[in-house]
């Protein structure tokens, strides 16, 4: 194989999903070969160089298309553009932020000369409110939406909201796993082509909206779960497992990059949501998740959004169930 590198070599050196390998390689970034005596994607020494420059621009919030313009142009004139753009994003968005600070201590110091036991200065209070809301929708966004949702992110802290979860029931159903398996096991057992297989036959089903399967994890090791169609027999779906999967509550959140922080970011969003109900983790359940990656019958989902979306759902139940 000479110096061609293993799949899920590269995946350990440099910390990052197979699943962004793909991705990257879907969008035209990097290639992999594949030899008549292994089944598995290698990459060359060329492809490496170019994940470690992905690597290297992807830390600096550089987007996936402009990473594609580099690549596509010789010399340093295009690196130079974007990263000059980066910087004027970032003189903008900070430009924005001292807006919103002045628009905050104006507000402070109204709230200081308020008195909440009369209506009249409640009544001003409300609409001083109002006014900042309109303020912040006439702020000049030049179409960059990273950018306004910063200022969202920001605002957020103002008026306390909190993070974006949705609670879903996922029902029981006929299940098709791999059991909990070792990461060199995963590549060793060509987990996507036979999911693949599967769905082109016709016998793996929808769980919930637009996805196909969910992942947990556990002592270092991974699981994926189907649904499976109640035809589908073990001869089917060898060398995979057929078992029951017990549903219930979830709450649902959502985390929008792919290049190994989604799931810290989802999680944490997910244990704010906690603190403000009455729910709390179901220690007896999995964690789940799922990510919005290229479907073979849809590859324009990743292609259209430029980036991946890591879903997770935590199993909740109420406090007083613990009872």
């Amino acid at each position: 194989m000479g110096n061609l590198i293993k799949i899920r070599d590269v995946s350990s050196r440099y910390d990052i999903s197979a699943r962004s390998l793909r991705y990257y390689e879907d969008m035209g970034l990097i290639a992999s070969t594949r030899s008549e005596d292994y089944a598995y994607r290698l990459y060359d020494d060329n492809s490496i160089k170019k994940l470690e420059q992905i690597l290297v621009l992807r830390k600096l919030n550089i987007s996936v298309k402009d990473i594609k313009r580099i690549f596509a142009t010789p010399g340093s004139e295009v690196v130079l553009d974007v990263l000059e753009g980066k910087v004027n994003d970032i003189d903008e968005e900070v430009a924005l932020l001292h807006e919103l600070r002045e628009i905050v201590l104006a507000f402070i110091d109204y709230v200081k000369q308020s008195d909440f036991s009369k209506d009249a200065d409640v009544k001003r209070l409300y609409d001083k409110t109002r006014e900042i809301e309109t303020s912040l929708k006439n702020v000049d966004y030049i179409g960059n939406p990273s950018r306004i949702n910063r200022l969202l992110e920001v605002t957020e802290k103002l008026d306390k909201k909190i993070p974006d979860v949705m609670i879903v029931r996922v029902p029981n159903f006929r299940a098709l796993t791999t059991g909990l398996v070792g990461w060199d096991e995963v590549f060793d057992m060509g987990i996507d082509a036979k999911a693949s297989e599967l769905s082109a036959q016709g016998l793996i089903m929808p769980i919930l909206f637009d996805g196909y399967d969910f992942l947990y994890g556990k002592e270092g090791k991974a699981a994926w779960i189907w649904r499976i169609k109640d035809e589908a027999t073990e001869a089917d779906t060898h060398p995979f497992a057929i078992t029951e999967f017990i549903g219930g509550l979830y709450a649902v959140s959502v985390s929008m990059d792919g290049d190994g922080e989604s799931h810290d970011k989802v999680r944490s969003k997910t244990a704010k949501w906690l603190e403000t109900t009455n729910f709390i983790v179901d220690s007896n359940r999995e964690m789940l998740g799922h990510m919005i990656y290229t479907h073979d019958n849809n590859p324009d989902i990743i292609k259209g959004l430029g980036y991946e979306q890591l879903v997770l759902y935590a199993p909740i139940k109420l406090k007083e169930d613990f009872g």
